[in-house]
């Protein structure tokens, strides 16, 4: 195992100079679970504050966005693409979110940004409906470019 790059050699938390690094095209893909009761994923369509999947995609776009302002030693990037997919699922919505940038550092914490202010999002837009609804499984399940390579979840479920 590597040693962690957010710190110096006192044990200091740093931001990771990445000057001298090549860029080059890095992508990730992230994914969490909203799990609603029946009743709940019933009620989507009709919820007054507007439809809850579009607007979680829009505030999922908008995090991965802005990750560098939440996350203290994140990299402000320019992203050449960001996305988030819902899926409604019997027992609630998969969130899938997706990045991309030609740069000298990863996307990884772009894209689970992305999924978990989704998550967030459908929470605070069904909470008047069900106080239990549980997010989980907040997940990198890929990434490609940079010096470590691709890596790909080997279980994403």
């Amino acid at each position: 195992m590597s040693k962690l790059s957010h710190f110096d050699s006192a044990g200091d938390a740093r931001m990771v100079d990445v000057s001298d690094k090549t860029p080059t095209k890095r992508t990730a893909r992230a994914r969490a679970f909203v799990r609603l009761k029946p009743a709940v994923l019933a009620a989507l369509p009709h919820n007054p504050k507007g439809n809850p999947l579009e607007v979680a995609r829009i505030a999922g776009v908008m995090a991965a966005k802005r990750t560098h302002e939440l996350i203290p030693l994140c990299h402000p990037l320019a992203l050449s693409h960001a996305d988030v997919v819902t899926t409604l699922q019997p027992n609630g919505i998969l969130i899938e979110s997706s990045v991309a940038t030609t740069g000298p550092t990863g996307v990884e914490m772009e894209a689970l940004t992305a999924a978990s202010i989704a998550a967030l999002t459908i929470y605070d837009m069904t909470k008047a409906l069900d106080k239990s609804i549980t997010i989980e499984k907040l997940q990198l399940v890929e990434k490609t470019g940079g010096k470590s390579g691709h890596y790909l979840r080997k279980s994403t479920r």
